[in-house]
Protein backbone atom coordinates (compact mmCIF):
# COMPACT_ATOMS: atom_id res chain seq x y z
CA UNK A 1 0.00 0.00 0.00
CA UNK A 2 2.79 2.61 0.62
CA UNK A 3 4.73 1.74 -2.52
CA UNK A 4 1.65 2.25 -4.62
CA UNK A 5 1.48 5.73 -2.68
CA UNK A 6 5.27 6.37 -2.83
CA UNK A 7 4.32 5.80 -6.91
CA UNK A 8 1.67 8.20 -6.63
CA UNK A 9 3.41 11.04 -5.21
CA UNK A 10 6.26 10.37 -7.42
CA UNK A 11 4.45 10.80 -11.03
CA UNK A 12 2.18 13.43 -9.37
CA UNK A 13 4.69 15.91 -7.71
CA UNK A 14 7.52 15.51 -10.92
CA UNK A 15 5.21 15.74 -13.79
CA UNK A 16 2.71 17.98 -12.16
CA UNK A 17 5.70 20.56 -11.70
CA UNK A 18 7.13 20.11 -14.62
CA UNK A 19 3.69 21.45 -16.11
CA UNK A 20 3.13 23.95 -13.28
CA UNK A 21 6.69 25.22 -14.30
CA UNK A 22 5.39 25.91 -18.17
CA UNK A 23 6.44 22.88 -19.66
CA UNK A 24 4.84 21.05 -22.50
CA UNK A 25 3.96 17.60 -21.56
CA UNK A 26 2.67 17.47 -24.90
CA UNK A 27 6.35 16.49 -26.28
CA UNK A 28 6.47 13.72 -23.78
CA UNK A 29 3.90 12.42 -24.21
CA UNK A 30 4.35 12.22 -28.02
CA UNK A 31 7.66 10.54 -27.53
CA UNK A 32 6.73 8.23 -25.05
CA UNK A 33 4.99 5.95 -27.46
CA UNK A 34 8.27 5.27 -29.61
CA UNK A 35 10.92 5.27 -27.11
CA UNK A 36 8.87 3.82 -23.88
CA UNK A 37 9.15 0.61 -25.63
CA UNK A 38 13.03 1.15 -27.14
CA UNK A 39 13.75 1.44 -23.39
CA UNK A 40 11.92 -1.23 -21.96
CA UNK A 41 12.81 -3.39 -24.30
CA UNK A 42 16.16 -2.95 -24.02
CA UNK A 43 16.18 -3.23 -19.93
CA UNK A 44 14.37 -6.25 -20.23
CA UNK A 45 16.27 -8.09 -23.07
CA UNK A 46 18.92 -7.49 -21.27
CA UNK A 47 17.37 -8.81 -17.73
CA UNK A 48 16.59 -11.48 -19.56
CA UNK A 49 20.22 -11.97 -20.60
CA UNK A 50 21.46 -11.76 -17.33
CA UNK A 51 19.32 -13.92 -15.57
CA UNK A 52 18.61 -17.61 -14.76
CA UNK A 53 15.08 -19.17 -15.73
CA UNK A 54 14.28 -19.76 -12.26
CA UNK A 55 14.71 -16.10 -11.23
CA UNK A 56 12.78 -15.02 -14.56
CA UNK A 57 9.77 -17.57 -13.25
CA UNK A 58 10.06 -15.68 -9.85
CA UNK A 59 10.37 -12.08 -11.25
CA UNK A 60 6.27 -11.03 -11.57
CA UNK A 61 5.75 -12.26 -7.81
CA UNK A 62 8.63 -10.80 -6.49
CA UNK A 63 7.87 -7.37 -8.05
CA UNK A 64 4.45 -7.63 -6.37
CA UNK A 65 5.92 -8.40 -2.89
CA UNK A 66 7.77 -5.02 -2.93
CA UNK A 67 4.26 -3.59 -2.53
CA UNK A 68 2.42 -6.59 -0.31
CA UNK A 69 5.45 -6.46 2.20
CA UNK A 70 6.66 -9.67 4.37
CA UNK A 71 4.67 -12.61 4.93
CA UNK A 72 5.58 -13.31 8.21
CA UNK A 73 3.14 -11.16 10.99
CA UNK A 74 3.68 -10.92 14.36
CA UNK A 75 1.15 -14.06 14.69
CA UNK A 76 3.71 -15.75 12.66
CA UNK A 77 6.68 -15.33 14.67
CA UNK A 78 4.92 -16.47 17.93
CA UNK A 79 3.52 -19.21 16.18
CA UNK A 80 7.08 -20.20 15.54
CA UNK A 81 8.77 -19.68 18.88
CA UNK A 82 5.58 -21.59 20.31
CA UNK A 83 6.35 -24.29 17.99
CA UNK A 84 10.22 -25.06 18.41
CA UNK A 85 9.21 -24.16 22.58
CA UNK A 86 7.08 -27.46 22.05
CA UNK A 87 9.73 -29.47 20.15
CA UNK A 88 12.08 -28.65 22.64
CA UNK A 89 10.36 -28.88 25.90
CA UNK A 90 9.41 -32.96 24.57
CA UNK A 91 13.24 -33.47 23.94
CA UNK A 92 14.21 -32.17 27.12
CA UNK A 93 11.47 -34.74 29.10
CA UNK A 94 11.30 -37.22 26.77
CA UNK A 95 14.41 -37.63 24.61
CA UNK A 96 15.17 -36.92 21.17
CA UNK A 97 13.60 -40.42 20.25
CA UNK A 98 10.32 -38.69 20.92
CA UNK A 99 10.44 -36.05 18.00
CA UNK A 100 11.42 -38.77 15.32
CA UNK A 101 7.62 -39.65 14.40
CA UNK A 102 7.37 -35.78 14.30
CA UNK A 103 10.08 -34.93 11.87
CA UNK A 104 9.91 -37.92 9.19
CA UNK A 105 6.53 -36.68 8.77
CA UNK A 106 5.40 -33.49 9.62
CA UNK A 107 2.13 -33.02 7.91
CA UNK A 108 0.74 -35.62 9.74
CA UNK A 109 2.24 -34.27 13.40
CA UNK A 110 -0.17 -33.24 15.95
CA UNK A 111 2.88 -30.46 16.86
CA UNK A 112 3.24 -28.82 13.33
CA UNK A 113 -0.56 -29.06 12.71
CA UNK A 114 -1.17 -26.35 15.53
CA UNK A 115 0.83 -23.86 13.06
CA UNK A 116 -0.72 -24.10 9.68
CA UNK A 117 0.98 -20.82 8.28
CA UNK A 118 4.81 -22.27 9.55
CA UNK A 119 3.86 -25.81 7.90
CA UNK A 120 3.39 -23.67 4.52
CA UNK A 121 6.51 -22.51 4.58
CA UNK A 122 8.39 -25.65 3.27
CA UNK A 123 12.40 -24.03 4.10
CA UNK A 124 10.86 -23.18 7.39
CA UNK A 125 9.50 -26.93 7.90
CA UNK A 126 12.56 -28.59 6.30
CA UNK A 127 15.15 -26.25 8.34
CA UNK A 128 13.49 -28.11 11.70
CA UNK A 129 13.27 -31.48 10.42
CA UNK A 130 17.15 -32.11 8.43
CA UNK A 131 18.61 -30.34 11.76
CA UNK A 132 16.85 -32.83 14.14
CA UNK A 133 16.93 -35.05 12.28
CA UNK A 134 21.10 -34.63 12.34
CA UNK A 135 20.77 -34.92 16.49
CA UNK A 136 19.24 -37.99 16.29
CA UNK A 137 21.98 -39.25 13.83
CA UNK A 138 24.75 -38.14 16.40
CA UNK A 139 25.75 -34.83 15.50
CA UNK A 140 25.57 -32.26 18.94
CA UNK A 141 28.19 -30.46 18.80
CA UNK A 142 26.13 -26.74 19.10
CA UNK A 143 28.61 -24.97 17.02
CA UNK A 144 28.97 -27.59 14.24
CA UNK A 145 24.99 -27.54 13.98
CA UNK A 146 24.67 -23.47 13.69
CA UNK A 147 27.47 -23.42 10.62
CA UNK A 148 25.64 -25.85 9.35
CA UNK A 149 22.14 -23.77 9.83
CA UNK A 150 24.08 -20.76 8.26
CA UNK A 151 24.89 -22.19 5.21
CA UNK A 152 21.57 -23.36 4.72
CA UNK A 153 20.00 -20.48 5.43
CA UNK A 154 22.60 -18.20 3.59
CA UNK A 155 21.72 -20.83 0.32
CA UNK A 156 18.18 -20.05 0.56
CA UNK A 157 18.59 -16.13 1.01
CA UNK A 158 20.77 -15.99 -1.74
CA UNK A 159 18.07 -17.91 -4.14
CA UNK A 160 15.44 -16.01 -2.87
CA UNK A 161 16.98 -12.37 -3.10
CA UNK A 162 17.92 -13.39 -6.75
CA UNK A 163 15.09 -11.49 -8.53
CA UNK A 164 15.61 -8.32 -6.35
CA UNK A 165 18.82 -8.36 -7.36
CA UNK A 166 18.34 -8.62 -10.73
CA UNK A 167 15.91 -5.66 -10.32
CA UNK A 168 18.68 -3.58 -9.07
CA UNK A 169 21.12 -4.72 -12.03
CA UNK A 170 18.02 -3.25 -13.84
CA UNK A 171 17.68 0.19 -12.44
CA UNK A 172 21.57 0.39 -12.74
CA UNK A 173 21.50 0.33 -16.61
CA UNK A 174 18.38 1.95 -17.22
CA UNK A 175 20.17 5.27 -17.36
CA UNK A 176 22.67 4.03 -20.19
CA UNK A 177 20.11 2.67 -22.25
CA UNK A 178 17.95 6.05 -21.87
CA UNK A 179 21.23 7.45 -23.64
CA UNK A 180 21.31 5.21 -26.34
CA UNK A 181 17.80 5.71 -26.75
CA UNK A 182 18.09 9.57 -27.04
CA UNK A 183 21.33 9.20 -29.14
CA UNK A 184 19.03 7.47 -31.61
CA UNK A 185 16.93 10.04 -31.36
CA UNK A 186 19.41 12.78 -31.81
CA UNK A 187 20.44 10.99 -34.85
CA UNK A 188 16.86 10.99 -36.12
CA UNK A 189 17.24 14.71 -35.35
CA UNK A 190 20.17 14.91 -37.61
CA UNK A 191 18.64 13.28 -40.60
CA UNK A 192 15.61 16.56 -40.43
CA UNK A 193 18.39 19.21 -40.01
CA UNK A 194 16.77 21.55 -42.83
CA UNK A 195 13.52 21.62 -41.22
CA UNK A 196 12.40 24.84 -39.31
CA UNK A 197 13.77 25.57 -35.73
CA UNK A 198 10.45 25.24 -34.01
CA UNK A 199 10.32 21.45 -35.50
CA UNK A 200 13.90 20.74 -34.91
CA UNK A 201 13.17 22.06 -31.31
CA UNK A 202 10.18 19.77 -30.68
CA UNK A 203 12.51 16.79 -31.77
CA UNK A 204 15.76 17.52 -29.67
CA UNK A 205 13.21 17.35 -26.80
CA UNK A 206 12.02 13.93 -28.05
CA UNK A 207 14.93 12.55 -28.19
CA UNK A 208 16.14 14.32 -24.69
CA UNK A 209 13.25 12.33 -23.38
CA UNK A 210 15.08 8.56 -23.84
CA UNK A 211 17.66 10.18 -21.15
CA UNK A 212 14.89 11.46 -18.79
CA UNK A 213 12.64 8.33 -19.30
CA UNK A 214 16.05 6.10 -18.20
CA UNK A 215 16.90 7.74 -15.08
CA UNK A 216 13.52 8.64 -13.93
CA UNK A 217 12.62 4.65 -14.59
CA UNK A 218 15.49 3.96 -12.81
CA UNK A 219 15.48 6.14 -9.94
CA UNK A 220 11.87 6.48 -9.40
CA UNK A 221 10.49 3.05 -9.78
CA UNK A 222 13.03 0.10 -10.42
CA UNK A 223 15.33 1.22 -8.00
CA UNK A 224 13.12 1.82 -5.42
CA UNK A 225 11.31 -1.49 -5.96
CA UNK A 226 14.18 -3.66 -5.81
CA UNK A 227 15.42 -1.44 -2.55
CA UNK A 228 12.15 -2.55 -1.21
CA UNK A 229 12.59 -6.01 -2.19
CA UNK A 230 15.84 -6.87 -0.94
CA UNK A 231 14.75 -5.49 2.85
CA UNK A 232 11.59 -7.50 2.82
CA UNK A 233 13.78 -10.50 2.14
CA UNK A 234 16.21 -9.40 4.34
CA UNK A 235 13.54 -9.03 7.04
CA UNK A 236 12.20 -12.36 6.55
CA UNK A 237 15.63 -13.85 6.90
CA UNK A 238 14.98 -13.12 10.80
CA UNK A 239 12.49 -16.17 10.76
CA UNK A 240 15.02 -18.49 9.79
CA UNK A 241 17.94 -17.11 12.24
CA UNK A 242 15.19 -17.89 14.83
CA UNK A 243 14.89 -21.48 14.59
CA UNK A 244 18.81 -21.36 14.60
CA UNK A 245 18.72 -19.46 18.05
CA UNK A 246 16.32 -21.72 19.58
CA UNK A 247 17.85 -24.99 18.50
CA UNK A 248 21.36 -24.15 19.74
CA UNK A 249 20.49 -22.72 22.68
CA UNK A 250 18.10 -26.40 23.05
CA UNK A 251 21.78 -27.79 22.59
CA UNK A 252 23.91 -26.17 24.79
CA UNK A 253 22.04 -27.56 27.19
CA UNK A 254 19.47 -24.46 28.05
CA UNK A 255 15.75 -24.22 29.33
CA UNK A 256 13.15 -24.27 26.96
CA UNK A 257 11.98 -21.35 28.05
CA UNK A 258 15.46 -19.71 27.62
CA UNK A 259 15.84 -21.32 24.47
CA UNK A 260 12.54 -19.66 23.12
CA UNK A 261 13.91 -16.53 24.45
CA UNK A 262 17.37 -16.63 22.74
CA UNK A 263 15.13 -16.49 19.61
CA UNK A 264 12.58 -14.12 20.50
CA UNK A 265 15.59 -11.66 20.37
CA UNK A 266 15.66 -11.84 16.80
CA UNK A 267 12.14 -10.89 15.55
CA UNK A 268 11.96 -7.78 13.85
CA UNK A 269 10.96 -4.69 16.98
CA UNK A 270 7.91 -3.89 15.13
CA UNK A 271 6.85 -7.79 15.36
CA UNK A 272 8.27 -8.67 18.31
CA UNK A 273 5.70 -9.83 21.09
CA UNK A 274 6.36 -9.30 24.98
CA UNK A 275 8.07 -11.55 27.21
CA UNK A 276 4.66 -11.76 29.13
CA UNK A 277 2.93 -12.57 25.70
CA UNK A 278 4.83 -15.67 24.99
CA UNK A 279 4.92 -16.83 28.57
CA UNK A 280 1.47 -16.93 28.62
CA UNK A 281 1.55 -18.76 25.14
CA UNK A 282 3.98 -21.42 26.34
CA UNK A 283 2.29 -22.03 29.37
CA UNK A 284 -0.70 -22.42 27.73
CA UNK A 285 0.91 -25.23 25.59
CA UNK A 286 0.32 -28.81 26.48
CA UNK A 287 3.21 -31.44 25.20
CA UNK A 288 2.22 -34.54 24.16
CA UNK A 289 4.53 -37.15 22.94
Amino acid sequence: MLGAIGLVIVFVLIFGGYIASGGKIGIILEALPHELPMLMGGAIGAYFVANSGTVLKKTLKEFMKSFKGSKWKKQDYKDLLCLLFTLCKLMKSKGLIAVESHIEKPEESSIFKQYPRVMHDHFSVELICDTLRTLTMGMENPTQIEEVIDKQIEKHHHEACGPGQGLQGMADGLPAIGIVVAVLGVVKTMGSINEPPAILGAMIGGALCGTFMGVFVAYCVVGPVAARNLAIHNEEQQFYFIIRDVLVAHLKGMAPQISMEMGRGHVPGHFQPHFAEMEEASSAIKIEG
